[in-house]
């Protein structure tokens, strides 16, 4: 038996055909979920990386693990804390990863015989990259039963797809430079610039059309989809996909300008929660199976060991494979098969990078409690009706309070029971140290000699390019 748990870094499902996009970012993808089981509502309920990761391999949300922050030196998971790779090693699985992680937190590489660090000299990292390293590990361990965890970040920032990409998604008649186009203006001016000026926009080049860097994610995505059947091809190749459980999950996914959040992953709105869950395993999952109800993240842990379980493959000890105690996530199976319609009736959320906040997603309802709105403008809670609203526009928290309340209660609940008289690890980062992601920004503004109070006074881009370039040209 073979398991390949591929990590889709910053994909937004709703950016892929398979769930309803009208452009061909996803025909591989879409042959795998046609292949096999799509689940339509899958969750993120931690956002983003680091903590959407822990919940995988834990199969806890952050509440339950006490890592709820990305980037941030109060978190540290505990060697006692049951970990899948883990798990699968010693009931006999070879253990490989391709990811960078480990730069992240020491606890990413836990519980690999093999640990490929893919970090390179650049901040992004190409899928093709990953393939080269992957593939003749499969090749090399095909005889064995193997458990390989692939990192793919190629829909994250910056967008640099292959120009040849770039057309089928962006109008060649358009200029995505012409300074008449005023549409960047908004990111460009945005608080939150100095970060994406130093880790986006300069490697982008001065782009004055939104349109344009929606394009370049769509490509990202599309040249992705082409390393996954790389892939898969290799499995085929080698005649081992049949044998194998392949599971692709988005860690978080996306906002492309929406709520004032301009390529970037942050907010507990559905454009960034909302994530691709993808399974295919031949022979044990009807293919064109797609399940309708609310599932999330942490599900896959137990779902992988039931998978084992049932396989029972020769030479591992499934005996050494039970469920962890206190898991947040559902088994899938009963999903899979048709029994259910998902395994969860609600979604609880959370970040806090960017921002700090939490919610709670209904078959109807989000609620959006904010702690620290960081470098954006939020009020305090939001209330939405996705079914008439599902792009979020619409804050009801005011016209309806008491629902608003009743959802209030029903967080304050969650977070009260999944803590069991712990303290509170979010309440905590915010006092001692505050939001990860505006200490980088401060430290960016540093470097060019300002301080963010200075900077939230008057974000004026122009300001600090020259204060900027100054800074470098003195060094």
């Amino acid at each position: 038996m073979k398991i390949i748990l591929v990590s889709l870094d910053t994909l937004r499902a709703s950016r892929l055909s398979g769930y309803g996009y009208g452009k061909p970012t996803s025909p591989h993808l879409d042959q795998i979920a046609r292949d096999g089981v799509l689940f339509e509502r899958a969750y993120a309920a931690d956002i983003p990386t680091e903590v959407a990761h822990t919940g995988v391999f834990t199969g806890k949300i952050g509440l339950t693990t006490g890592v709820i922050s990305h980037g941030s030196d109060l978190t540290y998971l505990p060697k006692s804390v049951e970990w899948l790779p883990n798990l699968l090693r010693s009931a006999g699985f070879t253990t490989g990863a391709v990811d960078n992680m480990y730069q992240l937190k020491e606890w990413f590489a836990r519980g690999y015989n093999y640990y490929i660090n893919s970090v390179g000299g650049n901040r992004w990292i190409d899928g093709r990259k990953v393939n080269d390293l992957a593939l003749p590990w499969i090749e090399q361990h095909q005889d064995e039963s193997f458990f390989l965890f692939l990192h793919y970040w190629d829909a994250h920032t910056p967008y640099l797809p292959p120009e040849s990409y770039i057309p089928e998604f962006y109008d060649e008649s358009k200029d995505p430079f012409d300074p008449s186009n005023k549409s960047m203006e908004p990111a460009y001016n945005h608080t939150a610039y100095p970060f994406f000026k130093h880790h986006h926009y300069d490697l982008v080049g001065q782009v004055t059309d939104t349109d344009y860097y929606d394009a370049l994610y769509d490509a990202e995505i599309r040249y992705l989809d082409d390393r996954l059947k790389e892939l898969d091809d290799h499995l085929c190749k080698l005649g081992i996909q049949e044998e194998t459980l392949l599971v692709l999950f988005g860690d978080h996914g996306e906002s492309l300008t929406e709520h004032d959040i301009y390529w970037d992953h942050c907010g507990l709105y559905e454009q960034t929660v909302h994530v691709p869950i993808i399974m295919r395993w031949p022979g044990r999952i009807d293919g064109g199976r797609r399940v309708p109800g609310f599932v999330q993240q942490a599900d896959l842990l137990p779902t992988l060991l039931d998978a084992v379980r049932r396989e029972a493959p020769a030479g591992i000890d499934v005996s050494k494979l039970s469920d962890p105690k206190g898991l947040d996530g559902i088994n899938l199976w009963q999903a899979i098969e048709g029994e259910s319609e998902g395994t969860h009736e609600t979604i609880y959320l959370s970040e806090c990078a960017w921002q700090a906040a939490r919610g709670i997603r209904s078959g109807r309802y989000k609620f959006i409690r904010t702690y620290d709105s960081g470098p954006f403008t939020r009020p305090p809670r939001e209330l939405y009706d996705l079914t008439n609203d599902p792009e979020e526009k619409v804050n009801l928290a005011d016209s309806n309070p008491a629902l608003a309340d009743s959802f209030e209660q029903q967080l304050n609940e969650v977070v009260k029971r999944k803590l069991g008289g712990r303290p509170d690890p979010m309440v905590q980062q915010l006092q001692e140290r505050g939001l990860p992601f505006r200490r980088r920004i401060e430290q960016i503004l540093a470097e060019s000699g300002m301080s963010w109070e200075e900077w939230q006074r008057n974000p004026d881009r122009e300001r600090f390019d020259q204060a900027s370039l100054a800074h470098s040209r003195a060094k």
